[in-house]
């Protein structure tokens, strides 16, 4: 029965003649005389590998090659552990035994002149069933992930394609997965080859992709710092078009930071407005290692660096203290508000279940319905003591901090619409569409800037719109025209 070993017994491929290795046969290299086993081994069911060679000691080229079976010589149950100079027992294996001591093999003659190979020797025989054609695009040596396999794989994962769904698309493509060549686990291997390159030399690599793009548009802006060990810590970038549109729309700027964009945990920080369509537009980018103060005072000072027109008028960012007081200290004319929906999200945690129920909906109306100053602070004071929350130390530090959340508090400034940092945290979900916390740095800056593109051409499509197209109105009246 396949699949069961039989010692005694010989299993003699069924392959014509004419395809058959024979001693005396001449290839121009070693790669075409492989090549040819390896089909021979595809036709007869079973996988070749590469096994000893031998070189001129002079010219240490190689004169003597031998190709075995998969199946050759016998799993090492035991490792040789030089310090304690024992046998000591392998890692547990996750899969079965392969090797049988099969001593089916081909070897390989380099000529003394001229490029040619010879079959110096050939055992055709082996001591396991052969695979069936059904079966043998399963084996190793007859799968293989292409060149332009690998191309295509790179574009999937740029573009966020999982590998099992990279496998559906081939499999269709090719007509079946026994026509795709190589199997999802090869692809998977490809993939972590890719980011095993990148080990080491990640930062490196941004440095220089970031220095070459300001090369190409002396516009583009980027710095960079490390630690004290020369370790990447931060950094800031803006190309020449979001530096442009800072000069345009950068009267107010949402400020956050997220996580799970990079496999280094490096916190990503985008500076984030809206254009004439009220569309999310970046300004710039950063990674932090860190939300220490310092880390904020490094970034906003690249910022304004990069910024053409000086600071904005209005900042919006969530409470953190560290941000903050970076704020404070690098913008000190800009005026800072709290993101809204934050606050207003914590009030189911600030109080309790019964009087949130009861008195939410008036605190929130006083919050959001207030015509003046003054008419906050009266309604504000009813509210509390109606709901009984004087002694609510959250609310009264929030009610200290009016000035930087409450909504009737910046109605004589231009805040493009926006009262809370919601419209970064519609962006970092927009981005999060496109890289992951298994992305390298580079990974993340194609992926990035590939959003980027996105977001920008719904701008042009926008604009597009307005050119070609007039809104619909609903009385002739020329106010409304």
């Amino acid at each position: 029965m396949e699949g069961n070993r039989v010692d005694d017994q010989e299993y003699i491929p069924q392959v014509s003649d004419d395809r058959k290795p024979k001693i005396g046969m001449e290839f121009s290299s070693l790669d075409d005389a492989y090549s040819f086993y390896n089909q021979y081994a595809r036709e007869a069911g079973f996988s070749s590998r590469m096994h000893t060679s031998k070189k001129n000691k002079i010219t240490n080229e190689v004169t003597w090659k031998q190709i075995v079976c998969f199946k050759e010589g016998h799993t090492d149950l035991m490792r040789w552990n030089k310090h304690t100079k024992v046998d000591q027992p392998t890692k547990e294996r996750a899969r079965g035994t392969v090797r049988t001591g099969c001593k089916s093999n081909i070897t390989f003659v380099k000529k003394q002149t001229g490029p040619n190979w010879v079959v110096g020797n050939f055992i055709e025989t082996h001591n396991h069933p052969l695979s069936t054609p059904s079966k043998v695009h399963l084996l190793r040596s007859h799968r293989n992930v292409s060149a332009a396999k690998k191309t295509l794989t790179k574009q999937f994962s740029e573009a966020n394609v999982p590998t099992c769904q990279q496998m559906r698309i081939l499999e269709i493509e090719y007509g079946g997965p026994e026509r795709v060549g190589c199997t999802e686990k090869d692809i998977r291997n490809f993939e972590k080859n890719l980011r095993d390159e990148q080990k080491g030399i990640d930062a490196e690599t941004l440095i220089e992709f970031f220095t070459s793009e300001q090369e190409k548009n002396s516009a583009f802006f980027f710095d960079y710092e490390t630690d004290s060990d020369n370790r990447f810590r931060r950094c800031f970038w803006a190309d020449h078009i979001s530096r442009r549109a800072y000069s345009v729309f950068g009267d107010v700027v949402v400020f956050d930071t997220t996580y799970n964009t990079n496999k280094y945990g490096l916190i990503l920080a985008p500076f984030v407005g809206v254009n004439h369509h009220h569309q999310t537009i970046i300004f710039g980018c950063g990674f932090l290692s860190d939300e220490k103060t310092e880390s904020f005072v490094w970034l906003l000072k690249k910022f304004i660096e990069a910024m053409p027109k000086g600071p904005p008028s209005v900042i919006i960012t969530d409470q953190d203290p560290a941000m903050t007081k970076a704020i404070a200290q690098v913008f000190p004319q800009t005026v800072h508000r709290y993101c809204l929906w934050h606050i207003l999200n914590k009030f189911p945690e600030k109080l309790n279940p019964l009087t949130f129920q009861n008195h939410y909906q008036s605190l929130k109306n006083v919050i959001a319905n207030s015509t003046t100053p003054d008419d906050f602070e009266k309604s504000w004071e009813e509210a509390i003591k109606s709901a009984n929350l004087e002694n609510n130390d959250w609310l009264s530090l929030m009610y200290k901090l009016r000035h930087k959340w409450v909504p009737v508090y910046f109605r004589h400034l231009f805040c493009a619409g926006m009262s809370s940092s919601q419209r970064s945290e519609g962006s970092h979900a927009f981005f999060k569409r496109y890289v992951s916390n298994k992305n390298s740095l580079m990974d993340f800056i194609t992926r990035f800037n590939r959003a980027l593109r996105h977001q920008r051409h719904n701008e042009l499509v926008a604009d597009h719109i307005d050119m070609n197209e007039h809104p619909k109105i609903k009385t002739n009246w020329p106010m409304e025209i």
